[in-house]
Formats: C-alpha cells, structure tokens, sequence
C-alpha cells in the first residue's frame, strides 16, 4: 500500500521515530548484540559465531547449507565465521562423504564444552528483558512474521 504523503500531510507529521516499529527492532537487536557482547567475552565467541554453535549444539553437527539455512546468512558472511570458529578449534571442518560439495561442520570437544555457558547467556538475557518467557516466545513468533512478510514483500521487488 502505498501512500501519497503530498494529498495527506497530518499522515506525515505523524510518521516519526516514536511510531516506526523498524527502529523498536533495530535499537533492540542493537540492545541484544551488546548485552551478548559481554556475557559472552568469556568464551572469546561474538555474537554470530554464538548462533553458529547454537545451531551446531542443537544439531551435534550439520552442513554449511544447513547452518546458512538456519541463519539466514549467506555463505559470503559464514564461511569467515566458521573459518575462525575452527581457528579456535571449537569446531571441524570436512567433506561429506556422500555429496563431495556439501562442507560437514561438527562441535569440537572444547566447542562443546561452551555449550553450558551458551545456555546460561541465553537464560540471562531472557531474565534480564523484563519479559516472562512465554511474551518472549510470543514477540519472537510476531518478529517472524515480521521478517517473513519483509522477505516476501523484498523478493516481489526484486
């Protein structure tokens, strides 16, 4: 729907930072990133490879296709983060042995090992939103409905 702000301009002097949702979520995920950011130092992981071994913890292990499915990344902005994850050796790398194009991407030992403390950063960001983990399981299904629609409305553009 779009609107012709010049046949209507109370419309336009309403439209500011305090009503858009878009910039609710982007100083959110800024919020999420910094407070990750510091609870996560200790593990010596940023905050995306964080959602790299979730993925990996969940799975015990899976592809690149699978872990860039997953997070919506593309292999551009995944292989350096898995490149430095194995770096650190929280994780291996190798071929899979029944499709040589495909990249196996499994948990070291000492990747597991974060596993805990992943657990823990999760929970204490839940605490620390103030919310009750059932609104956050709600937001969250709102939010992909959100990025769902957004995604869909990007690709008939595109």
């Amino acid at each position: 729907m779009k609107i012709d702000f010049r046949d209507n301009p109370e419309l336009m002097e309403q439209v500011t930072l305090d009503v858009m949702p878009c910039f609710a979520i982007y100083s959110a995920a800024n919020a999420v990133t910094r407070f990750y950011r510091r609870i996560l130092a200790e593990t010596g992981l940023t905050y995306p490879q964080y959602l790299v071994m979730m993925v990996l913890w969940e799975t015990g292990g899976t592809t690149m296709r699978a872990i860039s499915e997953r997070l919506l990344l593309d292999s551009s902005t995944l292989t350096p983060l898995i490149k430095k994850l194995e770096t650190q050796g929280l994780v291996a790398r190798s071929r899979n042995r029944e499709d040589e194009r495909l990249l196996d991407v499994v948990p070291t030992d000492a990747g597991l090992a974060l596993r805990v403390t992943g657990c823990e950063a999760a929970m204490a960001m839940n605490a620390a939103s103030g919310e009750a983990l059932e609104e956050l399981q709600e937001l969250r299904g709102r939010l992909d409905k959100v990025r769902i629609g957004l995604n869909e409305a990007t690709a008939r553009v595109d």
